[in-house]
């Protein structure tokens, strides 16, 4: 089992940028693919990014164009989404996920743990 808690959200401007970490407990989280997840109102669960146990590749949807950054310190059983040029569209729920058989897996109902979800709400 893996427990899962984000933090770090907020309400920021435009162009800032803004780090989200994802604090996990259980004995099995170094052994986890872990991905980031966002929901914006109204609209469907999508991809972030995601990284392997190890940490040594990640895995980032295209439309972000490397404003964003996933990373993971398993001495801290920490993930991290390092957020770039933040725009009003990047406004939504962020949730950690874990537990993927791959990480490049995007899809939901391929992770088995989820956190509770931090908001991030991105001004013009």
């Amino acid at each position: 089992q893996v427990q899962l808690v984000e933090s770090g959200g907020g309400l920021v401007q435009a162009g800032v940028s803004l780090r989200l970490s994802c604090a996990a407990s259980g004995r099995t989280f170094s052994n986890q693919n872990m991905a980031w997840f966002r929901q914006a109102p109204g609209k469907e669960r999508e991809f972030v990014a995601s990284i392997t146990w190890s940490g040594s590749s990640t895995y980032s949807a295209i439309f972000l164009k490397g404003r964003f950054t996933i990373s993971r310190d398993n001495a801290k059983n920490t993930v991290y989404l390092q957020m770039n040029s933040l725009k009003p569209e990047d406004t939504a729920v962020y949730y950690c996920a874990a537990g993927a058989h791959t990480y490049t897996r995007t899809r939901p109902y391929d992770y088995d743990y989820w956190g509770q979800g931090t908001q991030v709400t991105v001004s013009s």
